[in-house]
């Protein structure tokens, strides 16, 4: 039986070309991340589902990839008589699966810090690059496998973090090319919002709601809102300040809260970031970003593109307690993420990758092989330069001139190289540019000299 080739929904392929243009964004927030004294670390592709279980808020755990058991991953079930029914459904997930594929970096990094405590000097700065599952609809920017990657300072409560998180922002949108508003908000304000207005206790749908509003619209927002039996005042309150200025919702938001410490609090914290990256021309205060996950407690960040239509294309924020709920209590962290997918799919959409001197191919030099004693020469000539460091390869058959010039073009290859019998006699070799269509002689160290010369 044939099988036809498919890939699961919301996953993708990249040949050369698409990684050659990934591994340069990659290239690029990793160069940043170190310029600003963050540190690698990697963490396994799954995590047990009790780290990942109830960190995302009911939506998150929803969008969980479960790992089934090993072997016989029915046999509990059985055991206990359990029946498939839709009321007990988590607890025979529970049963089945104890293993999950990881839905983002935070939470394993939270994990990674409570159990290498001993070994980590705090405050620790930490970028992380890897990719990450969501079972979520595909759909234009949004994937089910998927590469986030991550910056976060843990063991610290200075503001100036989310400062310097900014201008890293800047920094890294800046060198791709790319013009995007940096949105910022903080969830103290949101939840003294939600206490003025009897919401309390509604909290989380009122944030997830709030977070629909740029996709879905106001309506529909209020809809949701009606239907989970929250009051729209607090909606009314963010509304009112859409067309308003970064100091002009500051100036509405002190009329509008009581002087009491909570909401204080927060306005300090705004008011602080935005006087410290005055400087970014990018921030903007947007007291309508909620960023819908359990785990924020402070400052939230959001990208956005200004030149096309398409999701954020990163965020993050502050978080007081995350290792606690993994022993480790009290200590406060805050981060932000940048979504490659969509990162690359803006770049492709603008032709920006059409700008940038992308190298073609890694291969700088190919020999023709014409097959014979020549073919063996050409071999240990390709050693030497291999020796230096020298990208380079053979065709692997002697077979018709054409075909291989035209191999190697087609992979963007710089240089072919004949040393055929006529060239092995001379000790000259005959060297041909492709993208020119120049060619000359040289001896086997000038061809050294020149390609290493070509690749610097």
């Amino acid at each position: 039986m044939k099988i036809k080739p498919a890939l699961p929904k919301g996953t993708r392929d990249f040949g050369p070309e698409e990684l050659r243009k990934r591994n340069y964004i990659f290239g690029i927030i990793r160069n940043v991340f170190e310029k600003y004294g963050f540190q690698p670390i990697e963490t396994p592709a799954m995590e047990n589902l009790s780290t990942l279980e109830g960190k995302y808020g009911e939506e998150g755990d929803k969008l969980l990839f479960r790992i089934l058991n090993n072997g016989d991953f029915l046999k509990e079930v059985r055991e206990q008589k359990i029946e498939l029914r839709e009321e007990n459904l988590k607890q025979v997930t529970s049963l089945i699966a104890e293993k999950g594929l990881r839905y983002d970096l935070t939470i394993p990094f939270a994990r990674y810090v409570v159990q290498h405590q001993h070994a980590i000097t705090f405050p620790f700065k930490r970028y992380q690059i890897q990719p990450v599952w969501r079972a979520d609809r595909p759909q234009k920017g949004r994937y089910r496998e998927f590469y986030q990657c991550d910056a976060d300072v843990i063991g610290s409560t200075s503001l100036l973090n989310e400062a310097e998180l900014i201008f890293l922002y800047e920094e890294v949108f800046t060198k791709l090319g790319l013009d995007v508003k940096i949105q910022f908000n903080n969830r103290k304000l949101l939840v003294a919002l939600a206490e003025k207005n009897g919401i309390c206790d509604k909290l989380m749908a009122f944030t997830t709601a709030l977070d629909k509003l740029d996709k879905v619209g106001e309506e529909k927002v209020k809809e949701e809102l009606t239907s989970a039996g929250i009051n729209t005042k607090a909606l009314e309150v963010i509304l009112a300040m859409k067309s308003l200025s970064s100091d002009e919702k500051i100036a509405y938001l002190e009329k509008y809260f009581p002087k009491e410490e909570y909401s204080r609090s927060g306005m300090n914290e705004i008011q602080y970031i935005l006087k410290q990256a005055s400087a970014c021309k990018k921030l903007e205060f947007a007291p309508a970003l909620a960023r819908g996950l359990d785990y924020y407690t402070g400052t939230i960040f959001e990208v956005k593109p200004t030149q096309v239509q398409m999701g954020s294309l990163g965020g993050g924020g502050r978080y007081d307690n995350l290792t606690g709920v993994f022993g480790l209590p009290g200590v406060s962290g805050v981060g932000i993420s940048f979504g490659v997918e969509r990162i690359y799919d803006v770049m492709q959409e603008l032709q920006l990758f059409e700008r940038i001197n992308l190298p073609a191919g890694s291969v700088r030099a190919m020999f023709i092989n014409f097959g014979g004693e020549a073919e063996k020469q050409a071999f240990q000539y390709l050693q030497q330069l291999r020796a230096r460091d020298i990208a380079s390869e053979i065709y692997p058959s002697a077979e018709k001139i054409k075909k291989q010039i035209a191999y190697a073009d087609k992979k963007g290859i710089a240089y072919v190289i004949f040393a055929g019998e006529e060239e092995l006699k001379s000790g000259q070799l005959q060297v041909k540019e492709l993208k020119s269509g120049t060619q000359h002689s040289c001896t086997p160290e000038e061809l050294i000299t020149l390609l290493t010369a070509d690749s610097q």
